[in-house]
């Protein structure tokens, strides 16, 4: 069993102190992170009351079929994509009974290609009722470097979606 950095714990306890005082609920949609950012909310206790669900959706396939993504998106922008993102963040929400969803998308290497670098990731943030919104991220370092830096970006924007309501 990996052991997760303090830093991500104590993101992970803001998000959940922030989420619970407000009585809202929250859903992930993963794909480079392999579920990171649900064991990483899941690790601390009393987490219940917030996260609702979490979805792992390596594959093209499970993000179509867990999600709703439309299939057509992969061959014309690929799996990891700001739209790709987007989608599985409404796609979330649409399947989850819950108020705000965090997904994330990219390459976390090796694998890198030309055009989709290792270190590219997308996360895509969605509040019921609201158009969701993506940010694109270059990390540096190696696989699990990537994959914590992605876990720290989504609780990070899961905070700030709170901070607009």
């Amino acid at each position: 069993m990996t052991t997760l950095p303090s830093d991500l714990l104590e993101l992970a306890d803001r998000v959940l102190r922030t989420y619970g005082d407000r009585d809202l609920t929250v859903a992930t949609a993963e794909s480079c992170t392999g579920g990171l950012i649900a064991a990483t909310l899941t690790a601390i206790a009393g987490s219940s009351k917030v996260v609702e669900r979490g979805f792992v959706t390596y594959t093209n396939e499970a993000k179509s079929d867990l999600l709703g993504v439309d299939p057509a998106l992969f061959p014309k922008v690929g799996a990891v994509s700001r739209e790709v993102a987007a989608a599985m963040a409404e796609g979330a929400l649409s399947h989850a009974p819950v108020d705000a969803a965090v997904s994330v998308t990219g390459v976390a290497g090796p694998g890198q290609s030309e055009k989709k670098p290792a270190g590219l990731v997308y996360v895509g943030l969605c509040r019921r009722g609201d158009a969701p919104s993506v940010q694109e991220f270059r990390f540096d370092g190696d696989r699990d470097s990537v994959r914590h830096q992605t876990v720290a970006e989504a609780l990070k924007a899961l905070l700030r979606l709170v901070e607009q309501i």
